[in-house]
């Protein structure tokens, strides 16, 4: 079976996550600047199987677009361009940065690593990733 992999996508950096084969369990996988994204998963691809994409899709609370939504949705395109046959399931991440930072605190993480926006992004990739999982083992994808 083919691994999902969950995108949490900024301007300067992104986190990424991956589930294993089974498509149980999300796990962080790298931190790698954005500019750099498209050729890492294409290096990722070449040597493992990839399902689908869960790519955080950031939103204000009332649902309007923030000032990465646009870019957000530019890698969507270039996604669909470089991965024409993987599907991209577009993934709510609101609260996903607050909701890592807190992981990482109750996980017993140090403060001074908590401080490391890319251990952030890697913890919110796993969180939008799980969200994904969820949603499709419920039914809901």
């Amino acid at each position: 079976m083919a691994r999902v992999v969950g995108i949490d996508f900024g301007l300067k950096r992104t986190g990424l996550a991956v589930t294993d084969p089974l498509q149980i369990i999300a796990s962080s996988l790298e931190t790698v600047p954005s500019k750099e994204l498209i050729p890492y998963l294409k290096r990722y691809a070449a040597k493992e199987e990839i399902e689908a994409f869960a790519l955080g899709f950031p939103r204000n609370l009332n649902m309007e677009d923030t000032h990465t939504t646009q870019p957000v949705r530019k890698l969507e395109a270039k996604l669909k361009k470089h991965f024409p046959d993987t599907p991209i399931h577009l993934i709510d991440e609101r609260f996903t940065s607050k909701m890592a930072l807190d992981a990482m605190i109750a996980g017993g993480m140090k403060k001074k690593d908590r401080r490391q926006k890319g251990n952030v992004d890697k913890v919110s990739a796993v969180i939008i990733l799980q969200s994904y999982l969820d949603s499709k083992n419920n039914g809901f994808l």
